[in-house]
């Protein structure tokens, strides 16, 4: 493996000759030049469709098979990773170690920067073992640098366990290599401020995070359209939507989508079938086990 002690070769550290000027630049000159350079991010995503497409199945394959999702990363690209797999149980319903954040220093790094643990591999090996990663598993490593040692001995250690493996950065192949079975390669170029990669980078790891676990949860039955029926309801908000969602696709008047959503037990897609079918809710809730949780294939068998 290069030496990746030497990282002034890499294009996340490379000066941004468009912000040379930076501290001379407008306040409204430098938000122009922001959005400018953020159109990058949309050209990198595009560039690792076929990728993204191949991480998406890779994971729903893994995760109908019991297995779980691990982002695991050190600083921005941890604390993204962390991010993406907390919204998933409120957003999807999914256990909360169904999608699992590891970030290098744990807890306390989420808010007070712990970059010096990113330079320990041995660490990123110990987060598998700790979690008993193993072959149903899928681990994305996420290093916009691409040269984290933590990251890299945690993907050598789930390989060696015989979990699917996916590697994040935005650098080329040809200036970090992976072990990964997936690499998702996102270039979007120097950083305004630069090395700064909490910025071009973390945003284009979090648009690629975000269609990873979207995509991988549609796969999995968990929206019917494009509406999250397996939400969580579990505050006032998250209640309006589960409501509004039965509203709009049974034409329920308010109180009736309450009651309706009541005697499912809260369950958006057990509420659905119970009206459109007119079974009870235990006789929902086996035909939806029957299709897989899919709400759409549920309905079709009757």
């Amino acid at each position: 493996m290069e030496n990746l002690n030497t990282r002034g070769h890499l294009l996340t550290e490379q000066v941004n000759i468009n912000s040379a000027n930076l501290d001379r630049l407008s306040t409204l000159e430098l938000v122009d030049l922001f959005n400018k350079e953020d159109i990058n991010t949309l050209k990198a995503i595009a560039g690792a469709r076929v990728e993204l497409a191949n991480a998406i199945d890779t994971i729903a394959d893994s995760l109908r098979q019991g297995g779980r999702l691990f982002y695991i990363g050190a600083g921005t690209s941890g604390r993204l990773g962390v991010l993406d797999a907390a919204e998933c149980p409120p957003t999807f319903c999914t256990p909360p170690d169904l999608v699992q954040g590891i970030l290098a220093g744990g807890a306390g790094a989420l808010i007070k920067s712990s970059e010096g643990l990113e330079d320990i591999a041995s660490d990123g090996a110990a987060a598998m073992v700790e979690r008993n990663v193993g072959v149903h598993d899928v681990v994305v490593g996420i290093t916009a640098g691409g040269t984290t040692p933590y990251v890299h001995g945690a993907i050598a250690s789930a390989k060696q366990r015989g979990a699917k493996t996916v590697f994040i950065a935005c650098v080329p192949a040809n200036q970090v290599a992976s072990i990964a079975d997936i690499e998702i390669r996102l270039p979007v170029g120097a950083e305004i401020l630069s090395g700064s990669t909490r910025l071009k980078s973390g945003t284009v790891t979090k648009m690629a995070l975000n269609i990873l676990s979207t995509g991988a949860m549609v796969k999995l039955g968990k929206v019917y359209g494009n509406r999250m029926v397996d939400v969580a309801v579990t505050n006032t908000k998250l209640l309006d939507r589960a409501l509004q969602m039965i509203q709009d696709l049974t034409q329920l008047e308010r109180d009736a989508a309450q009651e309706l959503l009541a005697a499912s037990g809260k369950s958006v897609k057990v509420a659905l079938l119970m009206h459109w079918t007119k079974v009870d809710r235990s006789q929902a809730e086996a035909i939806l086990a029957q299709n897989h949780g899919q709400l759409r294939s549920a309905v079709d068998s009757l």
